[in-house]
């Protein structure tokens, strides 16, 4: 059994037998219909993933891996803000006429900041620190900045990446302030775990652990019943990922740069309703 689809379907478990809903409280989501998007909600749960055993993907539906981690590098690697640069559709609710979704994700990556040995954004800090100082408990990213929030058309979910180099192992811990679990539990957890990949792999590293901290881990209320349907299949075994050794350059990774061998994995079937 893959540990994404071990982790995934207990904490759906869990949500589901001791979560709370917000039935009773006014609620800033809505179904494409107008209707208030409720959910019911666990708060503090904490994820491990070994990188070092398995690539951490659902198998009990069909993860696109790809799709991901093109999302992925618009933020960190193309640090843009305008969904035109994306080869999805996946933010176009959250974007105004010109495509752009306001000062939000790759927009903060994209601000250079001062420091001792320059300017940098915050994804060439990471890098810069990695490869200079891999000692530092210093090593970290934050998208929700203050000052811009009113500026963003979301706020950000997963804000904050941790790294930490133990040996010649790369770790991180991703924090995020909201989970939608149906629709991007799996979806964040594979394209981060590839993030610590390629960031390990330029860095002459080993990919370690990926933590995965949730404040608000929630099911919206017409999500429930395809949880329920996912909750009664049978996972198959977690794939291999490839990645393309001749990168060295973190900016030189595509989606191509990555491969799943062996990846077997059950059909939805429903299309899942997204709350805006």
């Amino acid at each position: 059994m893959s540990r994404a689809d071990e982790l995934f379907l207990q904490n759906c478990r869990d949500i589901l037998a001791e979560g709370t809903w917000d039935k009773d409280l006014p609620v800033r989501p809505r179904w494409e219909d107008g209707t208030p998007a409720h959910t019911i909600k666990l708060f503090g749960l904490v994820n491990r993933y070994d990188l070092r055993e398995e690539f951490p993907i659902q198998t009990i539906r069909r993860m696109y891996l790809k799709s991901a981690v093109d999302e992925l590098l618009w933020i960190w690697q193309k640090k843009s803000n305008n969904v035109h640069d994306l080869d999805t559709g996946i933010w176009d609710a959250w974007a105004d006429e010109s495509g752009s979704i306001g000062k939000a994700y790759g927009y903060q990556f994209g601000v250079k900041h001062h420091y001792p040995e320059g300017e940098m954004d915050q994804v060439d800090r990471v890098l810069y620190d990695l490869k200079h100082n891999p000692s530092s408990r210093r090593i970290l990213t934050n998208l929700y900045n203050h000052h811009d929030l009113s500026e963003m058309a979301l706020y950000p979910c997963a804000y904050s990446m941790t790294f930490n180099v133990t040996g010649e192992t790369l770790n991180a811990i991703l924090h995020q302030r909201s989970q939608d679990m149906l629709t991007a539990n799996g979806w964040n957890v594979m394209q981060y775990a590839v993030l610590v990949h390629f960031l390990a792999q330029v860095s002459g590293l080993e990919a370690g652990e990926l933590v995965h901290v949730i404040a608000d881990a929630h099911i919206y209320d017409r999500h429930v019943p395809i949880v329920e349907e996912l909750l009664t299949r049978t996972p198959y075994p977690a794939p291999k990922l490839w990645v393309d050794p001749a990168v060295t350059d973190f900016y030189a990774f595509t989606p191509s740069s990555i491969r799943l061998d062996g990846y077997q994995c059950h059909e939805l079937g429903d299309k899942i309703p997204v709350a805006i």
